[in-house]
């Protein structure tokens, strides 16, 4: 085996683990694994040809994810939990869970998706697709990634699993009601025919964000527009309860910066909060620099739209997720 050539499939091994666990750090984790096993196997590998070198990545990456028993077998959005809530007056009472709960956000560079992928390629790395993954038993999860993202036959999976190739079809016969019962589905075919990206409505939410406009805002919001903030479990629906919580507690995000960029095949936003500079930065008037300013890093954006207007806005909280996508912190 040429370990050069079977590096070529890291990215695509990484978006199937991703896929699988629904954060990124243990896709990398799984990823670095099996290129790691198919190294130490490599004098034993002979390949008729590239795809059965990608076929036998991906029996590794399988055995690899299954076998990573101390993971999470499931990852949540806050929607998944329970109903959407209310503002509260005391946003300090808001409840939360530990990271490892949680869907992550994916940097659409590491997974190899832009706007110009296809549809199938979008769709099935969409934060609900991936959080409604995470209701499958891991074997069903894996015959549904393979089959219907990947797009192995039945007898190729069945030969990976070790399975049969009836086994095979009546997992993903069970994985595909489970996926539709959470109002997940794929693409039948690869035509771009649901762009993911709307670059006007982006660029209207940026500027409606930075200059902290909550009226322009919610004129971007469909009536049934969804909002939630991992790792708070609290999440809302409707332009009312989510103007509420712009008006109220979401006016710490006034002087925010932002960076656009682009998570799960959807476009998102980079938000800094303003960290208030030196003391120094201020003149005579008490007046801050902003040339000496910093803004620190806050929240990821993933926004959902339908028809030119915002169906969901998922605020990932926390430092930890700029890196992922090489993202500056501070922001000066």
């Amino acid at each position: 085996m040429n370990t050069t050539e079977a590096e070529t499939y890291r990215r695509e091994i990484l978006g199937y683990c991703y896929r699988y666990f629904g954060c990124i750090a243990e896709a990398e984790d799984a990823t670095q694994e099996t290129m790691l096993r198919a190294w130490r196997a490599r004098d034993g590998a002979e390949f008729g040809g590239r795809s059965s070198l990608r076929t036998w990545l991906y029996s590794i990456a399988t055995h690899v994810c299954l076998d990573m028993a101390r993971a999470p077998q499931r990852r949540s959005l806050p929607v998944d939990l329970n109903e959407p809530g209310r503002v509260p007056d005391d946003p300090t009472s808001l409840a939360t869970m530990p990271e490892q709960m949680w869907i992550g956000p994916a940097s659409d560079a590491h997974l190899g998706v832009d706007p110009s992928a296809t549809a199938l390629a979008r769709e099935s790395v969409r934060l609900a697709f991936v959080a409604a993954l995470q209701f499958l038993p891991p074997r069903q999860r894996v015959v549904l990634i393979l089959r219907d993202v990947l797009v192995l036959s039945a007898a190729e999976c069945a030969d990976l699993l070790d399975m049969s190739v009836a086994s095979v079809n009546s997992a993903l016969a069970r994985a595909r009601k489970t996926m539709a019962q959470h109002g997940a589905t794929l693409p039948t075919d690869t035509a771009d025919d649901a762009p993911a990206y709307d670059t006007r409505l982006l660029e209207k939410y940026v500027a409606a964000f930075e200059a902290y406009d909550v009226d322009r805002l919610v004129d971007l919001l469909t009536e049934d527009a969804e909002f939630s903030m991992p790792p708070f479990e609290l999440w809302l629906r409707g332009p009312a309860q989510i103007e509420r919580w712009w008006r109220g507690p979401g006016q710490v995000c006034r002087n925010s910066r932002t960076i656009v960029t682009s998570a799960n095949g959807r476009p998102a936003v980079a938000v800094y909060h303003d960290g208030g500079g030196r003391d120094e930065s201020r003149n005579d008037a008490g007046v801050r620099d902003s040339s000496a300013a910093r803004w620190e890093p806050f929240a990821i954006h993933v926004l959902e739209s339908r028809a030119g207007r915002l169906s969901a806005l998922t605020h990932f909280i926390g430092a930890g997720h700029f890196a992922e996508f090489g993202l500056p912190a501070p922001l000066p």
